[in-house]
């Protein structure tokens, strides 16, 4: 389980393919502190570390992680946001994530506001996939873009915006994003199950 609250981010320095899946190789300052086998948040997606080298590691997305997430947008070069599992002692400063993206969506708009940015974010509620049709925001409520715990307004069926701090801009890769790229989307956790419990179990 993680809480959307980023540690740090990692530049990725290689990928590679093996069959359907890819394997990507992550500079970053957590590599240090990493061990095989441990779950990390990448842009919000729970992969497995699987070797640990000086100053990076290698986690690999296979073909349906890379469906249904933008790991397979990204490239050599790209930032991504990264975040350690949450310990069972450890603080819980974000909301539930579990690590499981429900579908992606798309940055419409960036607004700086000369001391916070507004971005705008829309996606398919009903995108074909019936793990995924359904998802829903609500004012107030909590979202988790990129992997990253925020605060939604604007809810509309479809489209929502958030906030986001100088802080929060300088240290995840909301700094990079601009209107037109993919996002993974993870929505709370709390709502999907009130929503299903409503539409009735099918």
């Amino acid at each position: 389980m993680f809480t959307g609250i980023v540690e740090t981010t990692g530049l990725v320095a290689g990928i590679e393919s093996e069959g359907t899946n890819l394997t990507f190789r992550i500079e970053s300052s957590l590599a240090a502190e990493l061990k095989i086998d441990q779950s990390v948040s990448h842009n919000g997606v729970c992969l497995t570390v699987t070797s640990v080298a000086d100053g990076s590691y290698t986690v690999t997305a296979v073909d349906e992680t890379l469906k249904k997430t933008n790991l397979g947008r990204v490239q050599v070069g790209d930032r991504v946001n990264l975040e350690r599992c949450m310990p069972a002692n450890g603080r819980f400063d974000g909301h539930i994530v579990q690590g499981h993206v429900d579908q992606t969506g798309i940055c419409t708009q960036v607004q700086d506001m000369n001391g916070s940015w507004l971005f705008d974010f829309q996606y398919d509620p009903a995108d074909g996939n019936s793990d995924s049709a359904g998802n829903v925001t609500v004012e107030k409520g909590s979202i988790c873009i990129n992997g990253v715990s925020l605060t939604v307004f604007n809810s509309r069926d479809d489209s929502f915006r958030v906030t986001i701090i100088p802080y929060t801009y300088e240290h995840t890769s909301f700094r990079d994003l601009k209107p037109g790229d993919v996002v993974n989307l993870e929505f709370d956790i709390v709502g999907k199950y009130i929503k299903k419990m409503l539409a009735g179990y099918r």
